[in-house]
């Protein structure tokens, strides 16, 4: 049977005959998504092929899922599961996406939705757990942030802008990427992060936020996660608000005790944060639109090359590294 047919088990005999799958949009892995309708309330599959690898107590997703829900963190009822077909049937959150309302005309409302969405991630950086289980045991280490690095030079610098880049620079580059992530690696100020709280993955449901694709989460800076909703891909937030969620999400940490950082050292840290996090997401657009023949990806690199140029003048630290990518911020912001 095909996916779409294991699907149908989850309802019974009669109902089956009447649903109707429909695979939807889903993110940058190999996840694939369907909405069921053709019974009283709508729901989703999710297919996951790593699934039938795991079981009920090893699954990231279900293992984050129990974790959140435990700290009243708002996410998909979990409604079925059917671990040897790689299937999940959860909660319909419907199809507005934060990042639908950004642009909207009434500023204040998507305001608040992002305002309280920062108090949502606040709400996922105050959760500590044992650093020998997941997702705690997980982090951007040196391993992981320069993995992300090395990623963009492959896809990025010698596919996607292969004409605008010299291979003999990558060495010098990726020396300046090294002591960036040096920067970045202070166990010391490490919280959970989301992984990939951008507006793609809030929900909004009954005017409030709903998080999904958290099955990644792992340890870090409390401004990955801040940078990803902030300076977002997806969609260009305007500076008074860009500047009073930053202010807002410091505010919150600092009140509940989770960092003891100034809020200088919080903002420089940010910009070196989302310079990483923006040259990782340009990997990733380059490769699925060059690699996996996704196109949609590739409308998000011009917009995310735009934002590092900000994070290059401010900070001394990226000079160097700017200096090596500036072919690419001249011809691929417009490219």
């Amino acid at each position: 049977m095909n996916i779409e047919d294991n699907i149908r088990l989850f309802f019974d005999t009669e109902a089956r005959d009447h649903l109707e799958v429909t695979q939807i949009q889903g993110d940058a892995s190999t996840r694939r998504y369907y909405r069921i309708t053709g019974t009283e309330t709508s729901t989703i599959a999710c297919h996951d092929p790593q699934f039938c690898a795991s079981n009920l107590h090893s699954y990231p997703f279900l293992i984050l899922h129990a974790l959140f829900s435990r700290h009243s963190l708002p996410v998909p009822e979990v409604l079925a599961v059917k671990a040897e077909y790689g299937l999940l049937l959860l909660e319909d959150c419907g199809t507005i996406m934060l990042q639908d309302l950004a642009g909207e005309p009434d500023n204040e409302k998507s305001a608040e939705l992002y305002r309280n969405s920062i108090d949502i991630l606040a709400g996922i950086q105050s959760i500590t757990g044992d650093s020998a289980r997941l997702p705690f045991r997980l982090s951007f280490d040196h391993e992981k942030l320069m993995f992300e690095f090395d990623f963009f030079i492959e896809h990025a610098l010698f596919n996607y802008f292969a004409a605008d880049f010299k291979r003999s620079d990558a060495g010098a580059l990726r020396r300046e990427f090294e002591a960036i992530t040096e920067i970045l690696v202070q166990p010391e100020h490490f919280v959970l992060n989301h992984r990939d709280f951008h507006s793609r993955n809030i929900m909004i449901r009954n005017g409030k936020p709903v998080l999904i694709d958290f099955q990644d989460a792992r340890m870090g800076l409390p401004q990955y996660d801040a940078v990803s909703l902030i300076r977002d891909s997806y969609t260009d937030l305007d500076d008074a608000l860009a500047e009073e969620l930053k202010t807002r999400h410091y505010r919150q940490l600092k009140n509940r005790g989770i960092i003891t950082m100034s809020d200088d050292e919080y903002l420089y840290l940010f910009d070196l944060m989302a310079f990483q996090r923006n040259i990782k997401a340009l990997g990733t657009f380059c490769h699925q639109t060059a690699v996996l023949g996704k196109p949609v990806y590739e409308q998000s690199i011009a917009p995310t090359i735009a934002y590092l140029s900000d994070y290059i003048a401010s900070r001394k630290e990226l000079k160097k590294a700017g200096a090596l990518l500036l072919p690419l911020l001249e011809n691929g912001a417009t490219r």
